[in-house]
């Protein structure tokens, strides 16, 4: 096949991807497949790297990915130009079987990349327009997964609308306070890698980190803080999704920020498989499902729990679409752990993808 793999991109975790890209550089069979390297730069433009990027990523095992931003290699998508002309650069087209983005966060992982794919006619690894910005929201993801009947932290949402006129500040306060008891903790509806999350003791520590997790996105959630041991189960497959093995993130921090995942060496440990018990991994691996096959999902994703320290209780947390692909990330781990090597991995999620779009393109889309 030949790839085509996107990474950056216009996200506050755009250095997490340069990271997870050069990984999976690394470890795909470039022997048997031809693969091009598309950056995309924190404004969003596409441009496509030399061939040197490969060879630098792969003959180095510390290198990591940058990008070259040069406007005679901008890379076009064109609506409706198929494998051989949905990619473009100067007018030509840039002939790919299938799309790998690893782009986390807003604008990657949150269907407007899916949208633009879906649109040019290209094959594409992961979930689609729908299931892909639903997951982004966690709000929305929690509306869902309650509706369903399957266990979620009770939570409330503030929108930035409702937040700048200052007048409604002190409803939105009572209202909180009303709801649950202190600590509660904050973060972005649709930010990944806990970017803007933060805890909070009181009123006036609530009212900061609302405006800083506003900062973020347009909507944030508040829920009350459970002293819990974080577990993680690795999912993949289309119409039947199988789970991993799950693992445990062990953080040395008050909770798995953004610091302990990427800027502290030490800022967590990690256990895979996870220390529960036969009926308590079952369980995380059949939410786990669940939870994958009513957000739509399709190619992989990574789901996220707590366990309460206190009861035991098992609480869905959040899914993450694209998770992180970096030598020490948990989803490729997991699947590790259960059998599946990384390079596997990585073969498996291509032709989920290209299953999905030749399964999708048998749908009639005219009476003629």
């Amino acid at each position: 096949m030949t790839i085509a793999l996107l990474y950056g991109g216009r996200s506050g975790e755009h250095e997490v991807s340069l990271v997870s890209a050069s990984s999976i550089v690394r470890n795909l069979d470039t022997d048997q497949h031809r693969l091009i390297l598309v950056g995309i730069d924190k404004k969003g433009a596409w441009y496509r790297q030399g061939e040197e990027q490969i060879t630098r990523i792969r003959e180095d095992s510390s290198a990591i990915l940058d990008i070259q931003c040069r406007e005679d290699f901008r890379v076009s998508v064109i609506p409706g130009g198929g494998r051989k002309q949905g990619l473009a650069m100067g007018g030509t087209g840039i002939p790919c079987d299938i799309v790998f983005p690893v782009l986390h966060g807003t604008y990657g992982e949150d269907g407007t990349v899916q949208g633009l794919l879906e649109m040019a006619d290209l094959p594409y690894v992961g979930g689609g327009v729908l299931a892909s910005s639903l997951a982004m929201d966690k709000e929305k993801t929690k509306i869902v997964w309650q509706f369903a009947g399957l266990p979620v932290v009770p939570f409330t949402a503030v929108v930035l609308a409702e937040w700048v006129d200052t007048s409604n500040r002190t409803g939105i306060l009572n209202d909180i306070e009303k709801r649950f008891s202190w600590p509660v903790f904050v973060k972005p509806s649709a930010a990944g890698s806990s970017v803007g999350a933060s805890k909070a003791t009181n009123r006036t520590e609530l009212s900061a980190a609302i405006t800083d997790a506003l900062c973020w996105d347009a909507k944030v959630i508040v829920e009350p803080f459970i002293p819990a041991r974080e577990i993680e189960c690795s999912v993949t497959g289309n119409e039947s999704p199988v789970a991993y093995i799950p693992g445990e993130v062990i953080p040395t921090h008050e909770f798995y920020d953004y610091d302990a995942k990427y800027r502290d060496p030490d800022g967590a440990s990690f256990a895979i498989p996870a220390q529960l018990d036969t009926a308590e991994s079952a369980l995380i691996q059949s939410l786990a499902v669940k939870a994958y096959r009513l957000l739509d999902l399709s190619g992989f994703a990574r789901v996220d729990f707590f366990k309460d320290k206190r009861t035991g209780t098992i609480y869905l947390n959040e899914i993450n679409t694209i998770p992180g692909f970096t030598p020490i990330s948990m989803f490729p781990k997991m699947c590790e752990e259960s059998g599946l090597a990384y390079p596997d991995l990585v073969m498996k999620l291509l032709h989920l993808g290209k299953a999905r779009h030749d399964a999708r393109s048998q749908l009639r889309t005219s009476r003629e």
